[in-house]
């Protein structure tokens, strides 16, 4: 029986070139800054990639081969979870494209062949929007945003009765 398979598209305008945007994406030294990751490869068709964490302990998140590359246009990459590595079934498929849109970078990811209500799939919905955000940011301000925060707790959150602290009366 074959598995139900989503795809997950995020379309972003940013204020840059596209050689800038792919470099953002394929550059260890730039995607630490709003990523909070390394993007590590050689980046020919059918090397290895590595998504690590810009941390001490350097934890290896993210798996993958480079399937196809067209610099600064086009990057297709297979993507599991380090600890799925071992199962071909967990691979999903990342394609970068990004397009002159007049003195923008038009940038296209679609991450497909995801199993529908996996983690990855879960994951990947929370966590392009908000990665694809920082990079927008950094190109245009020189500043990523902290792709690890999660929602502030609000009044309008809390349960009926609780008073969040240092909120207005």
């Amino acid at each position: 029986m074959t598995k139900e398979t989503i795809s997950f598209v995020y379309v972003t305008y940013i204020a840059s070139t596209p050689e800038r945007v792919f470099e953002a994406i394929t550059r260890a030294d730039i995607a630490r800054h709003y990523w909070g990751h390394e993007n590590i490869s050689d980046w020919e068709p059918g090397s290895t990639w590595q998504h690590i964490r810009d941390t001490a302990d350097r934890t290896v998140e993210l798996v993958g081969k480079v399937v196809e590359i067209s610099p600064p246009r086009r990057l297709v990459l297979t993507w599991a979870a380090a600890s799925q590595a071992d199962d071909p079934d967990a691979y999903s498929r990342v394609t970068f494209e990004i397009e002159e849109y007049g003195d923008m970078a038009r940038l296209t990811v679609t991450h497909d062949e995801l199993q529908a209500g996996s983690a990855m799939a879960n994951g990947v919905t929370k966590g392009w929007p908000a990665v694809l955000s920082s990079l927008k940011s950094f190109l245009e301000t020189g500043r990523g945003l902290n792709v690890f925060a999660g929602p502030k707790a609000t009044e309008s959150r809390q349960p009926a009765g609780h008073r969040v602290e240092g909120a207005p009366s």
